[in-house]
């Protein structure tokens, strides 16, 4: 049974299982190889789940499941930990530098599993 689904995912995508959903901390990202991508899981105070790519495309590093969740406006972000570039959690776009994009994938829990969605 899906509980929680942040974005509709492609039709061709694969679902992977990453984690228990009570395993992530509201607020808090976590790292996760799926499909051999690290992705960075995002669990807000509401409960919805994002995923994005876990590479900062400013430093290189894979740092993104250890920036800082939070908002502006209305829009969730995270906020990279090397030079603090704010992007999307929903579409990816960087808000400080909207030509610069991480990779968004869908996610959705199943019996209490977190799974992302990749194609």
């Amino acid at each position: 049974m899906t509980l929680v689904q942040n974005a509709p995912a492609p039709a061709t995508a694969t679902w992977v299982p990453v984690c228990a959903y009570t395993d992530l901390l509201p607020e808090r990202g976590a790292a996760a190889l799926v499909a051999g991508r690290q992705i960075a899981v995002f669990r807000a105070f509401d409960g919805v789940l994002y995923a994005v790519g876990n590479r900062d495309p400013y430093s290189g590093a894979y740092v993104m499941s250890r920036g800082i969740m939070g908002s502006r406006g209305e829009e969730p972000v995270v906020v990279t930990p090397m030079h603090k570039q704010a992007f999307s959690l929903v579409t990816g776009a960087c808000l400080d530098d909207p030509e610069t994009v991480i990779p968004v994938y869908a996610t959705r829990i199943v019996s209490g599993v977190v799974e992302v969605g990749v194609e």
